[in-house]
């Protein structure tokens, strides 16, 4: 059967693996406090109809940009961190490959921004797009990329925590996939963008917190 344990580090490596680690941990919690922000403070924003995703449009749409590339980027070093960590172990191939995919999907999501719309920016059809555009069907892939990808990490590190007795760690994951689907296919579009947000709460903060536990156990 293939090791649980935590392999030592044999040799000293330019990046240590606690510090990519930080990156993983560190994604969720900038991406949220950054879009929560602009939630807050860009005049005519209304979260109960209008999706996080649109903050990249508009006069100040750089930062959303911003932070979905640098939310991605932490999420890679996490993913490579992982990798590391769980060498040779259960969930060391699949677990942070999964999590390396959601990286790159948060990438390609601000790399490619959505169209207009829900009345944002100011002057955006009140409405959904008719049609889209070629840049906002990637930027849509690229949301689907992080959500699937990261949800079907959960199950493999909930299969982890649980073939190494870690209960409690276990039953985390798997809930979080859960309540990460339950919220991605609830069928109702009216509250889609609160469901978004929320979904962005539970897959992220699951990153965080097992990238916490994981690097508890490195010297």
């Amino acid at each position: 059967m293939t090791s649980t344990t935590m392999p030592r580090a044999g040799v000293t490596r330019a990046v240590p693996t606690r510090t990519l680690l930080s990156g993983g941990i560190a994604a969720g919690p900038l991406f949220l406090l950054v879009a929560l922000g602009q939630v807050v403070f860009r005049d005519g924003f209304d979260l109960s109809r209008q999706p996080l995703s649109l903050l990249a449009l508009g006069e100040w749409g750089w930062i959303q940009t911003a932070n979905f590339l640098l939310s991605g980027l932490l999420a890679l070093a996490g993913a490579f961190g992982l990798r590391r960590a769980l060498r040779g172990t259960v969930a060391g191939t699949w677990g942070p490959a999964l999590v390396a995919v959601f990286g790159i999907g948060l990438v390609v999501a601000g790399v490619l921004v959505s169209d207009p719309s829900m009345g944002w920016p100011a002057g955006a059809p009140e409405g959904a797009p008719e049609t889209l555009s070629w840049h906002a069907v990637g930027h849509g892939v690229g949301a689907m990329l992080a959500f699937g990808s990261v949800t079907i990490a959960c199950l493999v590190f909930a299969r982890r925590f649980q073939l190494s007795r870690q209960r409690g760690w276990a039953a985390f994951s798997l809930v979080c996939a859960l309540l990460a689907v339950v919220v991605m296919a609830w069928p109702d579009q009216d509250s889609i963008s609160i469901r978004l947000a929320v979904g962005s709460v539970v897959i992220f903060g699951w990153l965080s917190a097992v990238s916490v536990s994981i690097r508890s156990h490195i010297a």
